[in-house]
């Protein structure tokens, strides 16, 4: 078990491998927020659930890519991205502005910032 705890906190130091996972799932969320295509992906039937999965996973991995980042930096960042492909939908004639995706992405941040001992632990000690 001290093997595999430490094979865990190796993989949560590495920061660059966190930062790459977050600029990816960044692209891969705009594109999917934006294209007219529909693709056989593991999705909720709710819209309001994927906005808040895929936030709560941006979260999570922002706070692994900058663990001594405050979250007053990175939660007005993320909704901010969360407004902004609203505002690009908009001007898409096959998808919509919605304020309640907004708000699931926020919901989704707010789970992301749930305390998790191994993101504290990572950024006490990076």
């Amino acid at each position: 078990m001290r093997r595999f705890r430490q094979l865990l906190d190796s993989l949560l130091r590495q920061t660059r491998l966190w930062q790459t996972v977050f600029f990816l799932s960044l692209a891969a969320i705009l594109y999917l927020a934006t294209t007219s295509q529909s693709y056989p992906i593991p999705s909720s039937a709710n819209d309001k659930i994927n906005h808040l999965i895929a936030f709560a996973e941006l979260t999570i991995v922002t706070r692994l890519a900058w663990p001594r980042l405050g979250f007053y930096w990175y939660v007005p960042a993320l909704l901010s991205f969360g407004f902004a492909l609203e505002a690009i939908q908009a001007t898409l004639p096959y998808r919509d502005f919605s304020l309640a995706d907004v708000l699931a992405d926020a919901l989704g941040i707010a789970i992301g910032m749930l305390p998790w001992p191994g993101i504290r632990r990572v950024g006490a000690t990076t």
